[in-house]
């Protein structure tokens, strides 16, 4: 799952199927007959899901593993706080509290932290620089926001970009492996990385457009340190969903 983009994008879940694992790449917004924008997070349609990808015949389960990158991140985490299923979870530059749209899930409501747009800044290269957009979550007002990620019963590999300009994702992780219970979670945090660690051989993204901002947003990172990132963490998150799902079944010719 992606982030504030929206849509359907498959590369990684590509990437991982011709390694064995059944994967389904699940848009949450503006795309087919999806809501445009997100409104909220209504967390029975992830659900759903996980639920759907269970039931099929090849899929050996009984668990699965969920992959996020931003606000998809932040919906990760809140699956693997909530959905028993979920036993791997890998989250990468995300948050650990609810931002912008509320979460819900049959009784629960979690209300969001607001954006603070006001604070949005312009980068010499005429780009939008979102990093004073999010509050301080350590605020006591906001603690009604933080995903409950006590609940947790899998695992959580957290992959940090430490030069990511949408937000302070070292901090979230460091808050959110806080609160779980004892070796359920690991922080990999990588120097000079931006915001959009993908797949070994992605180039840096730097800046680009996303759907809905007037101008491109600036995600960070610096071209070595950020492939290195990319090359490294992606062994990493192989091995993670090996070891807490099982090794991927291999084709046979």
């Amino acid at each position: 799952m992606f982030g504030g983009a929206g849509g359907l994008i498959e590369f990684r879940a590509g990437l991982l199927a011709s390694r064995g694992f059944a994967v389904l790449a699940l848009a949450f917004f503006a795309y087919d007959d999806l809501p445009r924008s997100l409104a909220q997070l209504d967390l029975e349609y992830f659900e759903e899901a996980a639920d759907l990808l269970l039931r099929h015949p090849k899929v050996r389960g009984p668990g699965l593993g969920v992959v996020g990158v931003s606000k998809g991140a932040e919906v990760a985490l809140a699956m693997a706080s909530f959905l028993p299923q979920v036993v791997a979870t890998v989250w990468i530059n995300g948050t650990a509290f609810l931002h912008g749209n509320p979460l819900v899930y049959k009784d629960v409501r979690i209300p969001p932290i607001p954006y603070h747009l006001e604070h949005i800044l312009i980068t010499e290269m005429g780009a939008l620089d979102n990093s004073a957009v999010f509050a301080d979550p350590r605020d006591p007002a906001y603690r009604a926001s933080a995903i409950p990620v006590e609940n947790i019963r899998g695992k959580v590999l957290f992959v940090v970009g430490e030069a990511d300009r949408s937000f302070n994702s070292k901090l979230f992780a460091e808050l959110a492996l806080a609160r779980m219970p004892p070796e359920s979670g690991r922080v990999l945090s990588y120097p000079g990385a931006g915001h959009l660690i993908e797949p070994p051989g992605s180039p840096l993204c730097g800046i680009s457009s996303i759907r809905g901002t007037p101008r491109p947003v600036a995600w960070g990172g610096e071209p070595q340190p950020h492939a290195r990132a990319q090359e490294h963490s992606w062994q990493e998150i192989v091995q993670f969903l090996e070891q807490q799902l099982g090794p991927a079944a291999t084709m046979k010719l």
